[in-house]
């Protein structure tokens, strides 16, 4: 019997032409909540992602809510439970409830009481935690410390009481992380960078204006533009009390560097960095400095990588956040079509330096 045959036999029916079907098919938990799915045979009715075997589509219709369902006289099948949240919103709630506890411990709870209150096993807890997040509980705890260390002293809180608010219960271990959260001294950030030297330099380069600015403990920023004074007000915003000082010769030579790399890729470029930005943004921008020249990576690739498979717009936002053009090579990541998506400094500039990696 040909395929036209077997077709003119088994017809394919409006059930198997919706696309919920397709949803069913494959379990897709992305569909819970978007839809629901009641067999005729059970009386029962399930969402998209239920383990039961499947139905014949013949007995299959579509709800577009729990009430009609019931309304059309199914009752709740008892393995996917369709009238109870389902697993992925109860894990969101769980890591939302978590997240709060984070956030108002005076001490940071270790993974074992986290995962006995989250009501899983220590493994569980700390890989659904990751994969919602995008960050481990400690990573999250480090990072609230310093989102509220940084918001602390912007408001003109003294450091003391900057570094109690953060939930440090003593100066000493604030002073030790200080310089990691903040990348500078707690007196100085709170004056807006007072005392902070940074030495800057625009040149001209085939893309442009490029700023390359410096600390004593690295290159800070790598800005690319159509306007030299928006790049050094770019700058400015960035440490508004800072002392700029225009680059020596020997920091004019660190500007050729980059220039270099930004006209020949194949040169490399080895800098001492000053990275600055949340635990979840280093750890993206980690992986992007990873990725060879001449290659590219989606931002779902990027995801995966970190051990973040959820946090796809998330890795998004933290390429946009960069601020070292090149140096952290956030123009190697595209769409997972292979398109160009948004550069912070321009596709054409994402598109030009992509071409000649791949000379």
């Amino acid at each position: 019997m040909n395929a036209m045959a077997k077709l003119k036999q088994h017809p394919v029916s409006t059930v198997e032409r919706d696309p919920r079907w397709a949803a069913v098919l494959a379990r897709d938990p992305k569909a819970d909540g978007t839809f629901f799915y009641s067999v005729r045979t059970t009386g029962v009715f399930c969402r998209p992602s239920c383990p039961s075997r499947h139905a014949r589509p013949e007995n299959v219709s579509f709800h577009r809510t729990l009430a009609e369902a019931e309304a059309a006289g199914f009752r709740p099948c008892r393995r996917c439970r369709p009238d109870q949240p389902s697993l992925a919103e109860q894990h969101a709630a769980t890591v939302a409830r978590i997240c709060r506890l984070i956030e108002t411990a005076e001490e940071v709870p270790g993974l074992e009481k986290l995962a006995r209150t989250a009501g899983l096993s220590p493994y569980h807890f700390h890989r659904v935690f990751k994969s919602l997040t995008g960050l481990t509980p400690r990573a999250y705890a480090h990072a609230h410390r310093a989102r509220r260390t940084r918001e602390q002293l912007g408001r003109g809180s003294s450091v003391t009481a900057a570094a109690f608010d953060a939930g440090f219960n003593s100066s000493g271990r604030f002073y030790e992380a200080a310089q990691q959260m903040l990348g500078m001294q707690p007196g100085r950030y709170r004056a807006g960078g007072t005392d902070t030297e940074i030495q800057f330099a625009i040149g001209e380069c085939s893309l442009g204006s490029i700023l390359v600015a410096q600390t004593p403990r690295g290159v800070c920023a790598i800005l690319l533009g159509d306007d030299p004074e928006l790049l050094l007000r770019d700058l400015q915003d960035r440490f508004p009390r800072a002392t700029l000082k225009g680059g020596d010769r020997k920091f004019e030579r660190r500007v050729a560097q980059v220039v270099g790399f930004v006209e020949a890729p194949a040169l490399g470029l080895d800098l001492p960095l000053d990275i600055r930005g949340t635990a979840f943004q280093q750890r993206v921008w980690q992986a992007l400095r990873k990725i060879p020249a001449g290659s590219t990576r989606s931002y779902s690739d990027i995801a995966k990588k970190i051990g973040a498979p959820k946090s796809v717009r998330a890795v998004a936002q933290a390429c946009g956040a960069n601020a070292l053009a090149v140096a952290i090579p956030c123009h190697r990541v595209v769409r997972s079509d292979g398109n160009l998506s948004g550069y912070r400094w321009g596709i054409d500039r994402k598109r030009a330096l992509l071409a000649r990696e791949a000379r």
